[in-house]
């Protein structure tokens, strides 16, 4: 059996927790800070590496978010953190905005650390691009005060959560693969 390969460790922003520096790492770091630093969100804000599990086509599928951003208790974002192509990470974006509470999470998006594409949730439509068009943490409760929630009936729901899986299984070089709990 071939032992694990030494990662170069890095202190998460969020966290401050001790992570791998692999995979989209440093792209779900420079995500971590501009939301602090630049859209006024507090690091409790931001949940890091979410657990998510569900059964989907009879069988058992455990994985995480990269990141949840929540306005006060409620859910106001996910954003799946990438390395390459972000139209390719539309898809995943919204299925796990879909599927991570009983109701759909109002806006998803895909990053790399250093552009944005943003989603409605709800839609599917893109309704925004770049970093500046992720919204602050006042507009985000702005949103949810007018934000009717959504929920998807059973057969939609198991149809995004076979999506989801489908897309999270491909994700290679990713820590939580070694058990380490990070993304």
């Amino acid at each position: 059996m071939q032992a694990d390969k030494p990662y170069d460790m890095i202190k998460d922003y969020v966290t401050g927790e001790s992570i791998p520096d692999i995979g989209a790492e440093a792209n779900r770091q420079a995500v971590e800070r501009a939301l602090v630093e630049e859209k006024g969100y507090s690091p409790s804000d931001i949940a890091v590496g979410m657990p998510v599990s569900f059964v989907a086509a009879g069988r058992e599928y455990s994985s995480e978010v990269d990141l949840v951003v929540f306005s006060g208790k409620h859910p106001f974002m996910v954003i799946k953190c990438a390395a390459g192509s972000l139209d390719s990470r539309k898809t995943e974006a919204v299925a796990t905005a879909r599927i991570l509470f009983d109701k759909i999470v109002p806006y998803s998006a895909a990053s790399d650390g250093q552009t944005a594409l943003i989603f409605d949730s709800v839609t599917a439509n893109q309704i925004g691009e770049g970093m500046e068009a992720l919204p602050d943490a006042q507009k985000a409760k702005e949103i949810l005060k007018t934000a009717e929630p959504a929920s998807l009936p059973g057969k939609r729901l198991e149809k995004e959560r076979i999506i989801f899986r489908s897309y999270d299984s491909m994700n290679v070089n990713v820590a939580r693969r070694q058990n380490t709990g990070a993304c």
